[in-house]
């Protein structure tokens, strides 16, 4: 008996061994990315720091990396790499003389922050997740972190954790949680003398805090580009991650783990202001990767105060480009830059307002959809798009047109117009069908930018 039961105990120990995924990517990879990511295809980026306080860039990001990027101030005070502009300068010792970036810390109060105000704009955007700057490359935590003492959001600034109450805002509208977290920071003294011990005593304790704490949805991780995931532990850290009970789940990371895993390593793919994702034709460990485009409405993920109308995004154009993206399988993780007094700039809220109305009519076209593996190839100048989920297809059209015509499909029992109650007719004949666009008007037109036909058991 006594043989039995160490023979029953050894065996459960082994497939739970192996059940665990081990510090290399080879173990790592395995590890299939949770279904609720690629569903939800809309997600909210927030980048809200010390760097809301100056709020201001130089208009383009041609001047070199960053340079168009408010949240990068600190950076650019210093750093010849990124080219500095005199207009710059010029603005830095106008408005605050010989102040250095820590003074900035006086103005970040946040005394206007309402966690659930702003949840609920997420929410009636029609995003179905959320991702907060938790500590960009400056360093400053937006929670009480210990390893950042006298350098976060509880000790100084605001007096709050301003991730926590977030968190728990969104998650009441039942919405998926993370946060961003950078590996690397600028001037960190222990970071640029000894990364390793870098590492081992601030980045590793405070991203397993982030996780322990609030046991988020998402990591997402940058600034990884100054070494190799070997030097990061990112191999290490991920099997931890994986393996922790309290997110292993639902948890998904990005693939920016250190400056050889870009599209290799990583829950999903991503690319930033069009750069790098076209599809999700990333392959790794043998399973297919989602990827994900995140960007601003501007030039900045910060608030940039420098930024005017010209230099946003319409409300149309952004839908188009979710439209775009996510025919091609991707997500879209929208960002914003809320004000240092904790306020979401009313420019930005319109432009989420917009999405979230076209959304209301044509979400059953995006969320929980996949691209067509038929479509035709897509260019700068289509108008057409297609989605689909079980046996339906979605065709998406940019451009309102008096016929619509789709290739490669079988006879579907019922076409639609998604928010239009009356009748849509169609032919079909050879695989090939002709959809006759309703006449519509002003007072019954469903939505505006862009008209989907659902097209059922076509497929």
């Amino acid at each position: 008996m006594k043989k039995h039961l160490i023979l029953t105990a050894f065996l459960f120990s082994s497939i739970f061994c192996q059940a665990q995924y081990q510090p290399n990517w080879q173990s790592l990879d395995q590890r299939p990315t949770p279904t609720w990511f690629e569903d939800a295809k809309f997600g909210i980026f927030i980048h809200w720091g010390l760097y809301s306080v100056p709020a201001w860039a130089t208009k383009s990001n041609a001047d070199g990396f960053g340079s168009g990027y408010a949240e990068w101030y600190w950076q650019r005070l210093f750093a010849p790499n990124l080219k500095i502009h005199p207009e710059f300068t010029a603005f830095h010792k106008k408005n605050y003389g010989d102040k250095s970036y820590q003074d900035f810390v006086q103005g970040f109060k946040a005394e206007l922050f309402q966690p659930d105000d702003w949840a609920t704009i997420f929410e009636q955007a029609g995003a179905k997740y959320v991702v907060l700057t938790s500590k960009h490359h400056e360093g400053f935590t937006l929670w009480p972190s210990k390893e950042s003492w006298n350098w976060n959001a509880v000790d100084v600034g605001p007096h709050r954790d301003l991730a926590g109450d977030l968190m728990k805002s969104v998650r009441a509208k039942n919405l998926k949680m993370g946060y961003y977290y950078s590996l690397y920071e600028w001037f960190n003294p222990t970071y640029k003398s000894d990364v390793h011990q870098y590492v081992n005593e601030r980045m590793l304790p405070q991203m397993k805090d982030l996780v322990t704490r609030y046991q988020p949805d998402i990591l997402w991780t940058d600034g990884e580009w100054d070494h190799p995931a070997k030097t990061w532990k990112s191999e290490e850290f991920l099997a931890w991650l994986f393996n922790n009970p309290t997110v292993k789940d639902n948890i998904v990371v990005n693939d920016r783990w250190g400056n050889d895993t870009k599209s290799k390593h990583g829950s999903f793919a991503t690319s930033e202001y069009g750069h790098g994702g076209t599809d999700n034709t990333e392959t790794t460990g043998g399973f297919q990767r989602p990827w994900e485009e995140c960007r601003g409405m501007g030039e900045s993920f910060g608030y940039n105060r420098n930024e005017n109308l010209d230099s946003y995004q319409t409300g149309e154009s952004l839908v188009h480009q979710l439209i775009d993206i996510v025919a091609k399988g991707g997500n879209l993780l929208l960002n914003i830059g809320p004000a240092a007094d904790g306020t979401i700039p009313v420019i930005m809220q319109e432009r989420l307002h917009e999405i979230g109305s076209w959304l209301k009519v044509n979400g059953n076209a995006i969320y929980g959809s996949r691209k067509w593996a038929k479509a035709p190839a897509y260019t700068k100048e289509s108008t057409l798009y297609f989605t689909q989920k079980g046996k339906n297809l979605y065709a998406i059209s940019r451009k309102w047109e008096e016929v619509i015509t789709v290739q490669n499909v079988a006879k579907p029992s019922k076409v639609s117009l998604l928010g239009y109650k009356g009748e849509v007719k169609f032919s079909y004949k050879n695989g090939t069908l002709i959809i006759m666009t309703p006449p519509v008007n002003p007072s019954n037109i469903p939505c505006q930018y862009a008209w989907t036909f659902e097209i059922e058991n076509a497929l």
